[in-house]
């Protein structure tokens, strides 16, 4: 067994590298690249019944925009009725297909029947896995996050009742107390969580007034809200811990391993330096370990983690007085 081989959600990857969610997935020239140059696993796009429902109604109103014209034109197209999820679920299973390595599903969606109806399709994919994308921004001003919540924790509930797969949850950052939305989850049953979504954040064009969509690739030093609550949450929950956001080096994934993470899962570097550059990240890490004399993964992991170490405050706030107290030492290039 390989020294990087590492469990997560009760899978058994080679190494922790994972190519995470992204339009990278729909190129299987690309993925087997990916699969060549080391990377463990693969995140299949986001299953989003919200545009399923967006295209859905599109079509509709193309094909129906002169119904019943009049008593002689009843119907000017014939009813066609919306894939659905068909196409997502056809290319999902052709990736299966093509990798030998594993390759997990993810999904978003909106009611809890369509959570369980598209998790039990993407199962029957052969997926390794399931990833439930909890991204959703509130718009009602007068529903208490707790609502938001408990109904994530019912969503879980329903699809581990329904798949036999390891399901883990996908988060964003901005819950009110996200060690706690952790805990209850993993109290729920979820194989694993991935911390955090990059959520799609609107822009505007102040010359031409109006919204704009911009590239949202993630920066190096992204990981470091990662690297905060991986460190917290380890030793704490069942479930595994995978990092998102900023994994851009082997050197990113030794501190995820250190903070307690299982795995790491990463994007943004492959569209900067291409599929091949999981091979490099892989190196760097394997050569960290040989030089610190680690024989595997879990000689490592969580060594870092708050529960592991004496300082109470690495996590916490108060470090960042620390700091400025210390601006002179830190930022003084002289000292």
């Amino acid at each position: 067994m390989s020294k990087l081989t590492t469990q997560h959600m009760g899978v058994t990857l080679k190494n922790p590298l994972i190519l995470g969610a992204s339009n990278l997935v729909h190129n299987l020239d690309k993925l087997k690249q990916a699969e060549e140059a080391g990377v463990a696993a693969v995140v299949y796009r986001s299953l989003f019944e919200e545009q399923i429902q967006l295209e859905d109604y599109e079509l509709s109103s193309q094909l129906e925009a002169y119904d019943e014209r009049n008593a002689e034109m009843i119907r000017l197209f014939p009813r066609i009725e919306h894939g659905g999820p068909k196409e997502h679920i056809y290319n999902l299973e052709q990736v299966v297909k093509a990798l030998s390595i594993p390759v997990f599903a993810s999904l978003n969606a909106i009611y809890k029947e369509s959570w369980v109806e598209y998790a039990k399709l993407l199962e029957e994919t052969g997926a390794a896995g399931l990833e439930l994308n909890f991204f959703a921004v509130p718009r009602d001003f007068n529903r208490p996050g707790r609502d938001i919540i408990q109904q994530q924790i019912e969503f879980l509930k329903a699809v581990k009742a329904a798949v036999k797969i390891p399901v883990s949850v996908k988060l964003s950052p901005f819950y009110t107390n996200v060690l706690k939305t952790i805990k209850e989850l993993d109290e729920a049953g979820s194989d694993g969580f991935v911390l955090f979504n990059r959520l799609f954040e609107p822009d505007i064009d102040v010359d031409a007034e109006k919204h704009i969509s911009p590239w949202n690739l993630s920066t190096p030093g992204d990981h470091r809200l990662s690297i905060r609550y991986i460190g917290l949450a380890y030793g704490h929950i069942k479930g595994n811990l995978s990092a998102n956001n900023g994994i851009f080096e082997g050197i990113d994934i030794v501190k995820m391993i250190l903070a307690g993470a299982t795995a790491v899962q990463a994007v943004s570097t492959f569209y900067h330096n291409g599929m091949g550059h999981a091979t490099a990240m892989l190196k760097e890490l394997e050569e960290w370990m040989d030089r610190k004399e680690y024989p595997s993964i879990d000689s490592f992991r969580g060594k870092l983690s708050s529960k592991a170490i004496n300082d109470p405050f690495v996590y916490k706030r108060a470090q960042y007085i620390d700091l400025i107290l210390k601006s002179e030492e830190y930022f003084n290039p002289l000292v």
